[in-house]
């Protein structure tokens, strides 16, 4: 994989510097960087999702610098200009895992000089490597914010009690939704496949087109997003989900997000993503594909990865913590129980849970300063 450049300065907010850190856990991580000046800060690390970037985290750094850190958002293993990982889907999946993961930020904080984190906040699948960062290393993570992505604790042993397990699928679940009257699929199985990345990559619109509306049809602007809790991870319950997340069986992600591609008024509308913005992305992932992003997936629906895990069974996150998201997001409900058994069982010392009003998914994009103030309150309190 050839080396890339450091981003251009002009499409990045003033403040905001881009480099590359080597030396992390085997990687020349690609980071975005602000309040680096004067040195000394607390850092707070931003982790970022699928299908999304360190540039994802443009809005909300500056204000989280002005308010006395070193912010610090790195392109991800298998993602932007992050190199020294193994691209393709016959590869080695076990860098891809959550715990590895975690020893990617664990050796960035290392690499930057930073005796520890303030906090680590990760949204979507961030969320559940800074969830990780903090139950294992709570002495290098000292507070965590997850975003969009509940934490219900790490997955128990199958004799434990049904209170203490995790929400989790029961093997017949893919059986139940192909069988329901429109069969149907769970996303995060789709994108395990061999076939996805290509269906995304090379779809018949354009990876600029598909990314529009894969980005419009999880937000606050697509009226489809009226969120609510689910009863039960059931065939039935999970089909009340939205189809970019319980696909139709027959179809691809390409094909699903199509059916939602905003109209051009409702593009030019959109104040939060603009044409320019989209290009970014659809540069970053026309150039690297998705696939990086999808072994993390991969990872997350194999038994493998799942039993290493219970290694740490009934323990909890002990850091101050927080959850913010938007109050249009089905991810908070998409795993029935998770945002219930996060603020229970799985945080001893959730501090603040607030659902932003009107954004979808992406919310520290939507709504940035609604999200930097409530990261603030959040930070300031510890």
């Amino acid at each position: 994989m050839d080396e890339p450049a450091a981003l251009d300065a002009a499409i990045l907010p003033e403040g905001i510097r881009s480099r590359f850190v080597d030396g992390v856990n085997g990687l020349r991580m690609h980071v975005l960087e602000a309040g680096f000046d004067p040195p000394g800060r607390p850092c707070l690390l931003l982790l970022h999702g699928f299908p999304e970037l360190a540039y994802s985290w443009r809005k909300v750094m500056t204000p989280l610098a002005a308010a006395g850190y070193h912010v610090v958002a790195p392109d991800q293993r298998g993602y932007g200009r992050t190199t020294g990982w193994q691209p393709g889907y016959d590869v080695d999946l076990a860098p891809f895992g959550i715990l590895n993961l975690v020893r990617d930020a664990l050796a960035l904080l290392h690499a930057l000089g930073d005796g520890s984190a303030a906090a680590v906040i990760g949204h979507d699948f961030g969320s559940p490597v800074a969830a990780w960062c903090a139950l294992i290393r709570p002495d290098m993570f000292r507070s965590v914010a997850l975003m969009s992505a509940p934490f219900a604790g790490p997955p128990a042993f199958p004799d434990a009690p049904a209170e203490a397990r995790p929400p989790a699928p029961g093997p017949d679940i893919h059986a139940a939704l192909a069988a329901l009257p429109r069969p149907r699929k769970h996303y995060q199985w789709y994108y395990s496949t061999r076939a996805a990345d290509a269906d995304m990559r090379d779809c018949p619109q354009g990876i600029a087109a598909f990314l529009r509306a894969y980005f419009h049809c999880k937000s606050g602007d697509w009226p489809g997003n009226r969120p609510y809790p689910l009863d039960s991870w059931t065939a039935a319950e999970l089909a009340k989900l939205p189809d970019y997340y319980i696909m139709e069986l027959d179809r691809g992600m390409a094909a699903t997000a199509a059916a939602m591609m905003p109209s051009a008024a409702e593009i030019a509308a959109c104040d939060w993503l603009s044409e320019a913005e989209l290009a970014v992305y659809a540069g970053e992932f026309g150039r690297t594909g998705f696939q990086g992003g999808l072994n993390w997936y991969r990872c997350g629906t194999g038994a493998a990865q799942e039993a290493e895990l219970r290694l740490f069974a009934g323990r909890t996150i002990d850091v101050p913590a927080c959850f913010v998201a938007g109050q249009r997001d089905w991810g908070v409900h998409q795993k029935p129980g998770a945002f219930e058994a996060m603020q229970s069982r799985a945080c001893t010392d959730m501090r603040l849970c607030h659902l932003v009003a009107g954004a979808g998914h992406w919310v520290q994009q939507e709504r940035p300063q609604a999200v930097a103030d409530q990261l603030i309150r959040f930070l300031k309190g510890l």
